[in-house]
């Protein structure tokens, strides 16, 4: 969804985005493109979005106010990490100056990889040693550039976005007269399937694809123009999200029988691999045209590398508090600067369950088969965290509370209602969830 309003704000032209979500990460997105210059109407369950290119709106400012807020454009990312760091270079392609800004987590999460490579592509930015709020000022150029893919492929999901946008431009030579090709090398890319669907969405909104040299540089072939149409639409469905769809295929196999519908088995997605994992955990599971079938079945620990896909990492710990016998996941040094520390958060979360974890390295071991009890738990304001907690209490010994729930609203809004729809025995009182 996210990845959908960007290309329709870059495209030039009319969208219709069908599916769309409305999860506090997709409605801060709206709001970006909104402030950048996009028109956005509700039309029935889709979202019409027609779009000029990068024209960031004036922010009203009251006069009293003027001195100690001058910033006239501002885009706020809320909490979301794609947000930031795929909007960034975009609202870079303006010539105005704008304030770039978020809330919760997202202020303590690193941004220096802008302070590095933005001046490289003409951009001025001062931030604040590194953190929000930001100040960009284009227009960004494309150039030939190298950099480090370890901490988040969402950076470059960004770059590649911007230059697709930037060499489609019909508005002079941005590259100048002699330049045929630009390149973005990658070092140590983590998360390889989210790039796959940064450039499939691309595709499909007829933005520049660059050739792809094995994930480890990204050429951009400038020697022809592409005219962008812009009288006919572009329809475009957001597909079913394997991330929070994790989730509900664990909760069936812990609690069951239920079927999913509506994830596609051949999705770019990275989280789809939550079905590797479930198969290497022998659980109850079968796929044909209708959806995912899932029923409780004994299960037992598994080994799974979740490096390119983290964010499995909270479903496959309720998971392996089921298996019997030890499960390894491997690839926790990707889950320092999420929205919490998910690796210690898992931990001492779980503990509280009685599900003993250990860290070791650059792998965590899930002690499962035992009682998962009844406990109270704290999200820490992770959305990840609160759903897998609440997955967890399904088949515990008592009643599992969890503070802060409402976390979920980050990526999965519906989330308890539809747990409630499966059959689960959920209130809502006062901020806590009651399982």
């Amino acid at each position: 969804m996210q990845r959908a309003c960007a290309a329709a704000l870059l495209r030039k032209g009319e969208t219709i985005i069908h599916n769309p979500g409305h999860s506090n990460d997709d409605k801060a997105a709206v709001g970006i493109i909104k402030a950048l210059g996009a028109e956005v109407e509700h039309i029935n369950e889709a979202l019409k979005v027609n779009s000029h290119g990068i024209h960031p709106v004036e922010k009203e400012i009251d006069p009293v106010e003027k001195e100690i807020d001058p910033v006239g454009n501002e885009i706020n990312c809320g909490e979301s990490g794609l947000s930031i760091r795929m909007f960034t270079p975009i609202a870079a392609l303006s010539h105005k100056k704008i304030t770039i800004n978020g809330s919760g987590s997202l202020v303590t999460r690193p941004m220096d990889f802008f302070d590095e490579i933005l001046p490289k592509l003409g951009v001025k930015i001062e931030s604040s040693n590194g953190r929000l709020p930001m100040h960009v000022q284009g227009p960004l150029l494309p150039a030939n550039i190298e950099i480090d893919g370890s901490l988040s492929s969402q950076f470059l999901t960004g770059l590649l976005m911007t230059y697709g946008a930037s060499l489609n431009s019909s508005e002079g030579e941005i590259l100048g007269p002699h330049s045929k090709v630009v390149s973005i090398k990658v070092r140590n890319l983590k998360s390889k399937p989210y790039i796959d669907l940064t450039l499939d969405v691309m595709k499909q909104f007829g933005l520049r694809v660059p050739e792809n040299k094995n994930y480890e540089e990204f050429i951009f072939h400038n020697e022809y123009p592409i005219n962008q149409p812009t009288s006919q639409p572009i329809n475009y469905t957001v597909e079913g999200d394997w991330s929070g769809g994790a989730f509900l295929l664990v909760a069936g196999v812990i609690a069951g029988p239920i079927t999913v519908r509506g994830l596609d088995l051949t999705s770019t997605q990275a989280d789809k691999a939550i079905v590797d994992a479930m198969m290497a955990a022998n659980a109850g599971m079968a796929m044909d045209a209708k959806g995912i079938q899932l029923h409780p079945a004994e299960m037992n620990g598994f080994y799974f590398d979740a490096t390119d896909c983290p964010d499995l990492f909270p479903p496959l710990v309720a998971l392996a508090a089921y298996c019997n016998g030890k499960t390894t996941i491997r690839g926790i040094n990707r889950l320092t600067y999420k929205e919490s520390n998910r690796a210690i958060t898992l931990q001492d979360e779980f503990d509280k369950m009685g599900v003993t974890i250990d860290l070791q390295d650059d792998n965590m071991v899930i002690h499962g088969g035992a009682i998962v009890k009844g406990a109270d738990i704290h999200s820490h304001h992770d959305h990840r965290i609160a759903m897998a907690c609440a997955v967890a209490g399904l088949k515990a010994d008592s009643e599992m509370i969890i503070e802060e729930a409402q976390a979920v609203k980050k990526s999965y809004p519906d989330f308890y209602n539809d747990l409630k729809k499966l059959g689960a025995d959920v209130s809502l009182p006062y901020q806590h969830f009651n399982l």
